[in-house]
């Protein structure tokens, strides 16, 4: 679509043409007879030679032109339009010699020769335009500019031929005394029917090139009028006429504008706006280069570049600070790179605000800040930056419907203390950042240990990357003891990796692993269609119903096919939902509204909720009437000192109470002495596991030995009740 604004000197320039020609059209209305022959009778011979010369020199100058620019342009139509103004520029110049008054040309001067010139020349420019547009473009050889430039000499020799031939051929167009005759008049017509043609064609293509066709439309307008005035004026001496050769050569220095803007001048303006494009293209990339695109902060190629300049210009005590955002990995996973990059976003946006404008924050990579700071006073500088970075995540960050909760790790590497190298610096803030979500504050300086580990734990996440494919990966279950009917009516499934050359990997090593690298996805789903498909095996072998429990991870929750992808394993492995129950942990009850839509379509699916380490979290127990939770799950550490800590029986029993009041089922884990199971069963607890009666086993090993559980169960608890007695 045309931009008004970004062409509006042209439309201006239009503005006062015609601004003039009303002013011409009112001398004429209003007092056309009063201006008769003002320039004198004996002038008028050199006013319109002067008027046809500047006519020549601007249709010769289009000639000239599209001559220069072909060889660049090799268009058949350009050099079609270079022959037609040629032909009409050769035309009226016979036109202006063979003039009335002017000098002997070939025969004496008289009105017939020269208004057949003209006339010629008029029909010739009209045809030519209208043929020209029809005429399909194509690039033709360079060779062909002479044979069509040419053709103007041939047609020119042939109407100098016929209009001075002996014998007249051609009717006279002026009649002395009289003026136009009715034939001039109709041929004027005549071309003035085909540009009002053209003018509508014009029209048509108006938005393809808006500048060309308004300067092609206005010069058609002008032929137009002063052909109307040709037809008009009385004589030579009449004003009308002189205003009609005004009006012609306005047409045609318009048409010469249009084609010096075609050929010279809009290229030479694309050039520019190309190279305006390029440059902005190469600063655009150049800050790409150097910025993080989703928050638009400096970059590790802008951290490095910032390092070098001034690390070493001052001896001074400066630091890095690497910032982790803990589980940005488990949300990516989990809920795409939108809510993931959203996040990051509104956490940079409060860094900055907390941060003094003379120390950078930069992203060298999407889970983790670094901040530079060229001058430490003290470390206890730095602890309370960092102090103050982290209260900034207290708040929840609404995103859409989710409400997102993260904490940041930060590691902090000093110079020249631990590395004069700015690689090495920032690498050793990085694995101080990791070992800060160990400590109870998340802030961790670099102490020289942190080397190794680091490498250890890359190469560890590195392996857990193929454990899924390469079947290191294998599920133990250990068996849960119905108090009430002493049999094994469900079992806790939990994951172990045996690694081809370190052995056995702790779950408390790898699993957080998994959720930082967003790995807990799919080997999450992998446990749960491994447990149901277990469940079915165990009932194909004859061993009585039992129930499953699977862990969810909190990448797990977020994830948005999660119910979906827990439908499908159902239907795949054909295990009834009554025989599956998923354990979450109170911390990821933080997002109420989002775990109640989560848990309230699982429930659906017919499945039970357990809530695992109950007890050790730090979430309101209002939770609990408001999501449809099926059992309690006590945790380990408060069974363990039953015995010996008041406070622990204390809470074993409030969570008893609180589950008998809202009709929960309750799971004792970690029972492993004989006075804890019977306190235990002394206060009606549902179910307990541990190691008392079964450690975690190897599925053939727990279908194998089915029989001797429930005998080594009901020799315990026979042995409790003998005790009681």
């Amino acid at each position: 679509m045309w931009k008004f604004n970004e062409d509006f000197s042209f439309v201006r320039q239009g503005i006062q043409f015609i601004l003039l020609s009303m002013i011409f059209l009112i001398v004429i209305g209003l007092g056309g007879d009063k201006f008769y022959g003002i320039f004198g009778e004996n002038n008028y011979v050199a006013i319109h030679l002067m008027m046809e010369i500047l006519i020549i020199v601007v249709t010769m100058a289009i000639s000239i032109q599209t001559w220069l620019i072909s060889p660049y342009i090799l268009s058949n139509r350009v050099l079609y339009v270079g022959a037609l103004f040629l032909t009409f520029s050769l035309i009226e110049i016979a036109h202006a010699l063979s003039y009335k008054g002017m000098p002997f040309f070939i025969t004496e001067s008289t009105p017939y020769a020269a208004t057949w010139f003209y006339m010629l020349g008029r029909l010739l420019l009209s045809i030519g335009f209208l043929a020209i547009y029809f005429v399909k473009e194509k690039k033709i050889k360079l060779i062909y500019r002479w044979l069509i430039y040419s053709l103007p000499i041939v047609i020119v020799i042939s109407c100098v031929v016929i209009i001075y031939a002996p014998t007249p051929i051609l009717p006279p167009l002026i009649i002395e005394g009289e003026g136009p005759t009715v034939l001039k008049n109709t041929l004027q017509y005549i071309a003035v029917a085909f540009f009002l043609v053209i003018m509508v064609l014009l029209l048509k293509n108006f938005n393809k090139a808006p500048k060309i066709v308004f300067l092609l439309l206005g010069s058609s307008i002008y032929l137009i009028m002063s052909d109307f005035l040709f037809t008009i004026y009385q004589d030579v001496y009449d004003i009308k006429n002189f205003i009609g050769h005004i009006f012609e050569l306005s047409a045609f220095y318009l048409l010469f504008r249009a084609i010096y803007f075609s050929s010279i001048e809009k290229p030479f303006q694309q050039l520019i706006d190309t190279q305006g494009h390029l440059e902005k293209s190469r600063e655009k990339m150049h800050y790409m280069a150097y910025h993080n695109e989703a928050t638009n902060l400096p970059n590790e190629r802008f951290l490095m570049e910032l390092l070098k300049s001034n690390l070493y210009i001052s001896k001074s005590q400066k630091a890095i600070l690497a910032i982790g955002i803990e589980r940005i990995s488990t949300i990516k996973a989990s809920l795409g790179s939108t809510y993931a990059d959203q996040m990051i976003k509104l956490i940079a946006q409060r860094l900055k605000n907390v941060l003094p404008e003379e120390y950078p924050l930069t992203m060298p990579r999407e889970d983790y800040f670094v901040v530079f700071i060229d001058e430490v006073n003290n470390i206890h500088q730095l602890t309370q930056l960092s102090q103050q970075l982290q209260l900034v995540m207290e708040e929840s960050f609404q995103i859409q419907h989710f409400s997102l909760n993260s904490q940041l790790n930060i590691g902090i590497a000093l110079f020249p203390t631990d590395s004069y190298r700015e690689e090495e610096l920032v690498r050793f803030a990085l694995y101080a950042m990791h070992e800060a979500h160990k400590t109870p504050t998340r802030i961790q300086f670099y102490e020289s240990s942190m080397s190794s580990r680091m490498t250890e734990r890359l190469l560890l996440e590195n392996d857990l990357h193929d454990a899924l494919a390469n079947q290191e990966l294998f599920l133990e279950y250990q068996p849960q003891l119905d108090l009430q009917t002493g049999q094994v009516k469900s079992v806790e499934a939990l994951v172990r990796w045996k690694h081809p050359k370190k052995g056995w990997i702790s779950p408390g090593v790898f699993i957080p692993i998994a959720e930082e690298s967003g790995l807990i996805i799919p080997i999450g789903q992998w446990v749960l269609e491994t447990a149901c498909k277990q469940v079915k095996r165990w009932e194909g072998a004859g061993l009585p119903p039992i129930k499953v429990a699977v862990n969810l991870s909190l990448g797990q929750l977020f994830q948005q096919n999660l119910v979906g992808m827990i439908h499908n394993v159902l239907e795949k492995t054909q295990l009834e939902p009554q025989y599956l129950q998923l354990e979450i942990t109170e911390s990821m009850t933080i997002n109420i509204d989002h775990m109640t839509t989560i848990l309230h379509q699982l429930k659906a699916l017919g499945i039970t909720i357990a809530v695992d380490d109950f007890g050790t979290g730090y979430s309101s127990l209002s939770y609990l009437k408001d999501f449809p939770i099926d059992c309690l799950k006590i945790d380990r550490s408060f069974v363990q000192k039953i015995q010996s800590s008041s406070t622990d029986k204390a809470l074993v029993d409030t969570i008893l109470s609180v589950a008998k009041h809202l009709q929960l089922k309750v799971v004792a884990e970690g029972i492993e002495e004989i006075e804890q199971l019977s306190y235990l069963i002394t206060s009606n607890c549902d179910t307990v596991q541990g190691f008392l009666f079964s450690k975690p086993i190897h599925p053939n090993i727990l279908q194998e030995n089915y029989q001797t559980l429930h005998e080594n169960a009901k020799s315990i608890l026979d042995s409790i009740t003998a005790i009681k007695e």
